[in-house]
């Protein structure tokens, strides 16, 4: 398939640059990928989608402070913008400046982390923090907020907070959850209330998911690698709500993908555990976990976007779009939500 199938023209002020006031006051485009039929409905609404025995997995990384400033051993000023916490003193990053730092050079980050450049390899870096605090500590202290590129300012400190999930737990993310933005605690209690299980996946979601494929054929495009873990708890819950008719609701690509990379690697059996995933979900995936998406609007040309074509229909996924732009919904990781219904 070629890359270009994928792209749409978005007004730039559909870009929504800020949260809603409330965590669920965004609205809601349901598509049924069975039929096609799409409804304009509000996020406070999704209960009316579920019942008892449905399961919704939810993605509970946390976004790490990643991104840092600093000059290089020339004087030259850097910005890092780490992808991966590899261990205590070692990351993997991406990093702007002037001229490109080469292996055994030395950057000093927010005037007192000294770090050594220790090898290049696809445009990341894997760098060595030589500081008697870990990396965690160092980024908590001295690393700001990674906003994605296409909001046009600075985070501020409402952001530390509205950029996190509320059930937000296991740090290494450079990125939002996003479509988790949206859940608040009253949205959580009326779902347990319902008899709705609510379970848990870890995936720390990267940099590259911003990314747009840039092989004019999709299956050219070089997917980014990510951690992902399983819980037994997570399992279980799944296999038994299968049992007993339930529908499996993944909240965000994140969890869905998480779920996907296990039972892909396992015959469509779901299993407990971590690892990385690659995984690349394209139009003529068969799926094997997840029967309804909850997610955001996607950027132009991006692995996202052919994702929910995949689970959507692409015919579904093209006129959901543009039905959402002449409805003026707001787009990308502070925008409104989707709820698909897998096609069949």
């Amino acid at each position: 398939m070629k890359t270009r199938e994928f792209d749409f023209y978005l007004p730039p002020e559909l870009i929504a640059q800020s949260p809603t006031k409330q965590r669920a006051s965004s609205q809601m485009l349901c598509l049924d990928g069975r039929n096609g039929k799409l409804a304009d409905v509000l996020f406070a609404d999704l209960p009316n989608y579920l019942r008892a025995d449905d399961v919704v997995v939810f993605n509970d990384t946390r976004v790490i402070k990643a991104r840092l400033f600093g000059k290089k051993s020339s004087g030259g000023k850097v910005e890092v913008m780490i992808e991966r916490v590899l261990d205590d003193q070692h990351v993997l990053a991406a990093i702007r400046a002037s001229h490109a730092p080469k292996t055994g050079s030395k950057l000093l980050l927010a005037g007192t982390i000294p770090v050594t450049v220790l090898a290049n390899e696809q445009s990341f870096y894997t760098l060595f923090f030589e500081h008697e605090k870990t990396v965690g500590e160092l980024l908590d202290q001295f690393g700001h907020l990674p906003l994605p590129p296409y909001i046009s300012r600075s985070a501020t400190s409402a952001d530390e907070a509205r950029y996190q999930t509320i059930f937000a737990k296991n740090s290494g993310a450079v990125a939002a959850p996003t479509a988790g933005l949206h859940f608040d605690e009253l949205m959580l209690t009326k779902l347990q209330k319902m008899g709705v299980v609510t379970v848990y996946i870890t995936l720390h979601v990267g940099a590259g998911t911003f990314q747009p494929v840039r092989s004019e054929n999709i299956n050219d495009h070089k997917m980014h690698r990510e951690f992902f873990f399983i819980p037994e708890k997570t399992v279980k819950a799944i296999n038994q709500s299968k049992a007993n008719g339930g529908r499996i609701l993944a909240v965000g690509t994140t969890s869905l993908r998480a779920l996907e990379a296990s039972a892909a690697d396992n015959q469509g059996k779901l299993k407990p555990g971590h690892g990385e995933t690659s995984i690349f979900i394209t139009p003529g995936y068969r799926f094997h976990v997840v029967d309804r998406l909850l997610t955001n609007f996607h950027l132009p040309q991006s692995t996202l976007l052919m994702l929910v074509s995949a689970f959507g229909g692409m015919d579904n996924i093209r006129r959901a779009y543009q039905h959402a732009i002449t409805q003026r919904y707001r787009f990308f990781s502070y925008g409104d939500a989707m709820l698909i219904e897998k096609k069949l």
